[in-house]
């Protein structure tokens, strides 16, 4: 399930990107958390690893279950070729990404994220001399590139060809909606979603410069890395004082698979089956 545990607590946690395949982190943390002491101070996330992050930490993991699952089960296809000819949006992705973002995390759910640990959320950003349309093609091309060099935890290619991070605080949020909107850009993924813009510039999903964005916690003491896809141990990364965890087994939803309630639910109790066994091993380290 992990590289080499580290007893004791940890200074922070890392939510990996994966669209779907991140409610095996909620289902995690609904069991390792309670068993880590005191809770972290800093918590880095990308995409939808950051709407998990934000879930968690502001109370609402099985509500959003729950609501995500409602909605999905309503949607049957993830995409609606028809709607190019109404010049409607082909694909609900953003529609039910959007609406479950904002019927779980209102005014008092934003209050319990600014009163908990520091929630960094990484947004992608292309290099400086391109263009929008540039810079989404050039994403592509990262995302493409990193495909075919899947023995690696960390990407590359984003960085490689020029893309950087903005790291904004949860905390720099003052409404519910603007938090969405934070979220949302951090997984812009087109033409799953729009093109995002913050400011004058265009932004795409954080994962392009990193799906596991350990530099957000960067100057914590030990991290907890939480990441989405299963991986051959021997591609985990060794480093003193972060400890990376995946699922015991290929999740069971797609990451982009808008359509499977049931799906949703056996990847978080997959979640919740690993972080039990997280959560006893730590205990018996501590024990010993």
């Amino acid at each position: 399930m992990s590289s080499a545990v580290v007893p004791g607590s940890y200074d922070a946690v890392v939510f990996a990107g994966g669209g779907c395949r991140c409610f095996w982190q909620a289902g995690f943390w609904s069991e390792a958390g309670p068993a880590l002491a005191p809770a972290p101070r800093l918590v880095g996330a990308v995409s939808a690893g950051a709407a998990f992050a934000c879930a968690i930490f502001a109370g609402r993991v099985e509500r959003v279950v729950d609501d995500f699952g409602r909605r999905v089960a309503s949607n049957p296809r993830n995409a609606y070729l028809a709607n190019a000819l109404r010049r409607e949006p082909v694909f609900p992705h953003e529609r039910l990404y959007r609406s479950t973002i904002l019927a779980n995390l209102d005014d008092d759910a934003l209050a319990r994220l600014h009163a908990g640990p520091d929630i960094r959320i990484s947004v992608g950003r292309a290099p400086a001399w391109s263009g929008d349309r540039a810079g989404y093609l050039l994403g592509v091309l990262a995302f493409l590139l990193e495909q075919r060099t899947r023995d690696r935890v960390h990407a590359a290619w984003g960085r490689r060809l020029g893309f950087g991070s903005d790291v904004i605080s949860v905390r720099d949020c003052s409404s519910p909606a603007e938090l969405a909107e934070l979220i949302l850009h951090s997984s812009c993924t087109p033409p799953l979603t729009p093109l995002y813009r913050r400011g004058s510039r265009a932004v795409l999903d954080g994962g392009v410069y990193d799906h596991v964005p350990v530099e957000t916690v960067a100057h914590a003491r030990s991290a907890l890395v939480l990441l989405t896809r299963r991986h051959p141990e021997a591609w985990l990364p060794r480093v003193e004082g972060r400890t990376y965890v995946q699922p015991s087994e290929p999740v069971p939803v797609a990451k982009w698979d808008y359509t499977n309630a049931e799906l949703v639910r056996r990847t978080f109790d997959l979640g919740r089956f690993d972080g039990e066994r997280f959560a006893r091993r730590l205990l018996r380290s501590d024990a010993a």
